[in-house]
């Protein structure tokens, strides 16, 4: 029998411990290599990209909006990632929320739905000395309790802007729906029943539209659906948002960039949001909804399964194609003469790069409206930060509260002959006017 001599251990004691130490630094060179791939470390930070037409009113927003031109900087050791942002978003909304004050009211709509929406008022004078109010259209199944909402209701307070938030139909807890209906991926009933009353309640006040993401299809489809739903109002502007359900229920299907792990994670809290009211979905007679299709709302697996199942059935869409078609913003947006500014980001998960197409075709053919897209900040995210720790405040707050003061001192500063219209850029009044701002 062979045996190993005290020579021959000796000879493999110092190659052993040397081999392992290989191995652990191999290990911890693959764990960096894999965190630097998946936080996009090596990424650099740049300003957006901007595009629009050289208009008077453009050339002066993008020099007085310095947050729009320069760049951009996410807090460093994870801000690059849109998974990142993305998730810290969904689960933790913002840092040190404040909790802004306000009342909610209960709107009565004609087929029985009860909207409701909360209305806080500015802590101070606008600087132009004006009543403004922000309307504002959060993302799905949001609401004015949502902390990222709050956050944005607290510093345009401070501003000097009064805030009126819509809760989407069937979306807070502890409100009870009215008719057999919740709100849906385009329908503006609701925000324009927001709308009217703020108009009523305040005759002097001028309208500042806000969407978030899926908020943001709901009030591109407000504006441009009806004329008239563009009296009074300032301006518009929308953070990520897709622009095309119909677009973009293929891309939410695929596993680039994770998309069908998001997908399943949204359609998995929707289906809980309308379970919730399935004794008020099911119990009214004029309901749509059946038995079978709450069935296959528990085997869903995506969103399109669950608007295909339940959500086009509040309206009566034939095929979910038809519910796509008829509720995306993308067929109306050219109607909206209103300044328009669209926010997206490169990286945000929930969103295919084919979908920005849209807004950038859109702001080469017209000229009140500026696409910005930005190289990082997630879906919602553009949290700013040195290292480790986000600001209370995004960049997304306060890029949305400088662009609307702009539009206001120019609103301010506008000839009486252009005042409460939007009439081509190029008039010999309205460059009058651009001379006046910049110089």
């Amino acid at each position: 029998m062979t045996t190993l001599e005290d020579g021959d251990m000796n000879t493999f004691g110092p190659e052993l411990p040397a081999m392992f130490d290989g191995v652990k630094l191999a290990a911890v060179a693959t764990v960096l290599y894999i965190i630097v791939r998946c936080l996009n470390l090596k990424s650099t930070t740049a300003a957006p990209e901007i595009i629009h037409q050289d208009t008077l009113l453009n050339r002066y927003l993008l020099k007085s909006c310095p947050l729009l031109t320069k760049e951009y900087i996410p807090p460093l050791l994870w801000g690059k990632s849109g998974h990142v942002q993305t998730v810290l978003y969904g689960k933790m909304g913002r840092v040190n929320t404040p909790t802004p004050c306000g009342v909610r009211k209960f709107l009565p709509m004609p087929d029985g739905a009860t909207a409701t929406f909360d209305l806080f008022e500015p802590r101070g004078d606008h600087s132009t000395g004006d009543d403004i109010t922000m309307v504002i259209c959060p993302g799905i199944g949001n609401h004015s309790e949502k902390n990222y909402i709050r956050t944005f209701v607290d510093h345009s307070q401070r501003q000097g802007y009064r805030c009126a938030v819509l809760n989407h139909l069937g979306a807070l807890p502890n409100v009870e729906l009215t008719s057999p209906r919740m709100f849906t991926y385009g329908c503006t009933w609701e925000y324009a029943a927001m709308v009217g009353a703020i108009k009523r309640a305040f005759p002097q006040t001028q309208l500042v539209v806000v969407g978030f993401s899926l908020g943001g299809n709901i009030v591109c489809k407000f504006l441009g659906e009806n004329r008239s739903n563009q009296d009074r109002v300032l301006c518009c502007i929308t953070v990520c948002q897709g622009y095309s359900a119909l677009r973009a229920q293929e891309t939410f299907l695929q596993w680039d960039q994770c998309r069908r792990l998001y997908n399943f994670v949204l359609a998995d809290n929707m289906k809980k949001l309308i379970l919730s009211h399935r004794s008020t979905l099911l119990s009214l007679n004029s309901s749509h909804i059946s038995e079978a299709d709450v069935s296959r709302l528990y085997a869903a697996t995506s969103l399109t399964q669950i608007d295909d199942s339940i959500m086009r059935k509040f309206h009566g869409y034939n095929s979910l194609k038809e519910y796509y078609e008829q509720e995306s913003c993308v067929h109306y947006i050219k109607n909206v003469t209103v300044p328009l500014l669209l926010v997206n980001s490169s990286d945000d998960p929930l969103i295919h790069h084919s979908l920005l197409d849209i807004p950038r075709t859109l702001a080469e053919k017209m000229p009140n409206l500026i696409f910005v897209l930005t190289q990082h900040g997630g879906h919602l995210g553009f949290f700013e930060g040195a290292m480790l720790f986000p600001q209370p405040l995004t960049w997304m707050d306060k890029v949305i509260v400088e662009y609307t003061d702009s539009i206001c001192q120019w609103e301010k500063n506008r000839p009486a002959c252009q005042r409460s219209s939007h009439q081509d850029m190029n008039s010999s009044c309205l460059q009058s006017t651009g001379a006046t701002v910049s110089g």
